[in-house]
């Protein structure tokens, strides 16, 4: 752009002079004669410039005088200048080595300010004072003063020992003193802790305050250990060989004690499921039976040991000798014992002892070692002659939960201990299952009474199949599944056979809808809805409950359902000539029903009502064959033709009268 500008200039100016040059032409006809005016014109300029120079003369010499004396003054400026140069140079150069003395006097300052504390601690972790020695000598081991002073003892030792394998000479002169004192403190500590131990062999001692002490001081035991190992075995020995006979002494005596708290009569093998019952229960009979104080097919409150029970005070013989009490509870009172004893003893030999995994495994095990297989042995002579199978299952749950619990409490000691138990009652839990399966194969139906309600082999299957379901809820187990199905199938064979002994099919479905209902209805109340076992129950009474709806209303209104079933394949292929051949036949038919209907349906009350003893079931096979009836009316009446439908009753007054027999159950 500025270019562009510039040559725009240019071209002005050479436009002006050609302008000016042709205004000379124009005007003047000669142009030296210009040219010598032009000249003479310079010439003047000339001379008045000079004139005005000689006039300014005086003022130009004073000027330059001026400018000669600014060069003087910026010379010497510039000599100043150049002096403070050098006197800078040489500053920065002091500055350099000042900083430099500075750094080495910072670090060697540092290093004397180190070398100091270290010195100073190793003084005075070297020096014995007779304040210390004072006190680890007269004072009692539990005060105060002393343990701060056994730490620094400690670490004196610590410290000596560290500086006797670099051959230090300062060892020297402390080691001696030290020596004494370390024995000195470890006598009185050895002999704290073994009266601590002793205390426990005192007669009706509580062991958690003498332990709480020994736990309250564990740095005695550590500076035992880190200092004479063989005095720390001793402690350790001692504490083993006292511990291992209390626990051992007080389990012996306490499942002594407890065996004497079982009923008087127990489970026997006449005791099986399909076993009958002939046992009298009188005015005078023994309040001290199990099987008078609850059927051992039956839960009852007995589970209450898995849930409210399980964390329950454990049960005191001597103050319980007038109560009896049934195996498992018996059995979740030892081992709850055992629980509570085994976690805090683990417990505190992990701490005490400062050992863990293997070494407290170890530990662990010579104490409770000897007790452990005691328990073992006493649970395989008194479940030797049990027959009572939930008994032995509560068992078994009650070993899950106290397992969990010791893991809970991070205490895996007892594993192989449960497992060990389990071993014990399984195969006893599996041999008595499949005795009671056996008494049902066996039983003759025969022999028996010709009773529609329930049997009493179904009413103990059921609860019995109820509470082992209920139970194993939590811990399901395929062992206990297949057994559950083993026994199942036996019981429907059971009824199927029972049911074979009535002469009618109308009785023998009352029989089995009475059997279905009632183990159906137990184990809705104590399992889930969705039991593989409740499931199979259902299935059966569903089954039986819709084929007797078709046995009852056969003998009232027979006639009218042998009609749809051989008529409504000519109103489905649209033969209305034959329904109209049906015509007589269907007025008969409605005549008949006209006269007995409500007849009829009082009957079907009284017999529904009178086959089952559940007002529940009744109800609903009744208004089950009242619903089925009305389907069977509706069905009757879309095959009728308009003269014979015209004096069928009208569904309304049937409906009316129906509502009549609704039940509230």
């Amino acid at each position: 752009m500025n270019a562009m500008s510039d040559g725009s200039q240019h071209s002005v100016s050479e436009q002006l002079d050609c302008n000016e040059v042709r205004e000379i032409l124009r005007n003047t006809t000669d142009l030296r004669q210009y040219s010598r005016q032009i000249e003479k014109e310079f010439k003047d300029v000339e001379n008045k410039s000079i004139e005005d120079y000689i006039a300014e003369s005086k003022n130009v010499a004073s000027l330059h005088n001026q400018i000669g004396d600014c060069d003087d003054v910026l010379e010497r400026m510039e000599n100043m200048l150049m002096d403070f140069q050098s006197i800078l140079s040489s500053i920065s150069t002091e500055i350099t080595q000042l900083q430099r003395k500075s750094v080495a006097m910072s670090v060697q300052l540092t290093n004397r300010q180190s070398v100091k504390a270290q010195l100073s601690q190793f003084i005075e972790d070297m020096v014995v004072s007779e304040e210390m020695i004072k006190i680890i000598m007269e004072k009692p081991v539990t005060e105060k003063d002393f343990i701060m002073n056994l730490n620094v003892l400690n670490h004196k030792l610590s410290l000596i020992k560290e500086l006797s394998f670099n051959e230090s000479k300062s060892t020297g002169d402390v080691s001696d003193i030290l020596q004494k004192l370390k024995l000195k403190a470890m006598s009185k500590i050895r002999v704290y802790l073994l009266e601590q131990i002793y205390k426990f062999r005192k007669p009706m001692t509580n062991y958690q305050i003498p332990q709480n002490a020994m736990l309250k001081h564990k740095f005695f035991f550590e500076f035992i250990l880190s200092n004479e190992r063989q005095v720390a075995q001793e402690i350790c020995s001692e504490y083993i060989d006292t511990m291992s006979k209390i626990y051992y002494s007080y389990f012996k005596s306490y499942s002594s004690r407890l065996t004497s708290l079982k009923f008087e009569e127990s489970c026997s093998k006449d005791d099986l499921m399909g076993i009958e019952d002939n046992v009298s229960k009188g005015l005078f009979a023994k309040t001290t039976s199990l099987k008078n104080k609850s059927t051992i097919f039956t839960i009852g409150k007995r589970g209450d040991v898995l849930h409210q029970q399980l964390e329950a005070p454990i049960i005191i013989p001597h103050a319980q000798l007038k109560n009896r009490y049934t195996f498992e509870a018996l059995f979740r009172s030892e081992e709850y014992a055992l629980v509570d004893n085994a976690c805090r003893e683990y417990l505190f030999l992990t701490e005490f002892f400062m050992i863990r995994s293997s070494q407290a495994q170890d530990l662990f095990n010579q104490i409770m070692g000897k007790t452990l297989t005691l328990m073992i042995k006493n649970l395989e002579a008194s479940i030797q002659d049990c027959y009572d199978t939930i008994a032995m299952f509560l068992c078994i749950q009650l070993i899950f939960r106290y397992q969990l619990m010791c893991h809970k409490r991070c205490v895996p000691a007892l594993d192989k201990y449960w497992d060990s138990l389990q071993a014990v009652i399984w195969p006893r839990f599996d041999y008595v299952f499949q005795l009671n399966i056996q008494s049902i194969r066996e039983c003759d139906p025969t022999k028996f009474n010709k009773e529609m309600g329930p049997h009493y082999i179904t009413r103990r299957y059921a609860e019995f199949s109820a509470a082992i379901v209920g139970i194993s809820e939590r811990f399901p187990n395929e062992v206990v599944s297949r057994l559950l199905i083993e026994l199942q199938n036996e019981v429907e064979c059971f009824i199927l056979r029972m049911a074979a002994i009535f002469p009618t099919r109308k009785e023998q479905l009352i029989y089995l809808i009475n059997n279905y209902d009632l183990v159906l209805g137990v184990l809705m109340e104590h399992t889930r809805d969705n039991s593989k076992e409740a499931e199979a129950f259902r299935e059966q009474l569903n089954a039986r409950s819709a084929e007797y709806v078709e046995e009852i209303l056969a003998p009232h209104f027979g006639g009218i359902i042998q009609f749809i079933r051989e008529c409504e394949q000519f109103f489905e292929k649209e033969q209305l000539e034959e329904l109209r051949k049906q015509e007589r036949r269907s007025l008969t038919l409605v005549s008949s029903f006209s006269a007995n209907w409500k007849k009829s349906l009082e009957e079907l009350n009284r017999e529904v009502l009178l086959s089952f003893p559940s007002l529940l079931i009744g109800s609903q096979l009744l208004q089950l064959a009242l619903a089925s009836l009305v389907q069977y009316y509706n069905r009757f009446h879309k095959l009728l033709t308009p003269n014979a439908r015209a004096q069928l009753i009208n569904i309304h007054v049937v409906m009316v009268e129906i509502k009549k027999y609704k039940s509230n159950y």
